[in-house]
């Protein structure tokens, strides 16, 4: 997986490239834990991301709970078919902002 930083004063955005999974979630979470404090606003980018497991749905609500924790906010952005799909199966459509 590749992780792809931009960041923008208070904003930063997150492209994922590949398969987010149990071998590549810990790097993301990783990532989260350095950048989140510095930000108000994060955004995810899900343009190029062709798989999560269960693994990366527990990072993607790690940076959720995080980010209304400081009352910042998160959204999910260019969400493929299949990653959507994933999404609604789980439910995790209700918890996240996926634009």
């Amino acid at each position: 997986m590749t992780i792809k930083k931009i960041a923008n004063e208070n904003e930063l955005t997150i492209a994922l490239e590949g398969r987010l999974d149990t071998s590549t979630s810990p790097e993301l979470e990783q990532v989260l834990k350095e950048e989140l404090p510095k930000v108000s606003k994060l955004i995810l980018d899900f343009e190029k991301l062709d798989y999560i497991s269960s693994a990366g749905l527990r990072v993607l609500l790690f940076a959720q709970k995080t980010m209304n924790s400081t009352q910042g906010s998160m959204k999910i952005r260019k969400v493929g078919e299949i990653i959507m799909e994933i999404f609604e199966v789980t439910g995790f459509q209700d918890i996240l902002d996926i634009e």
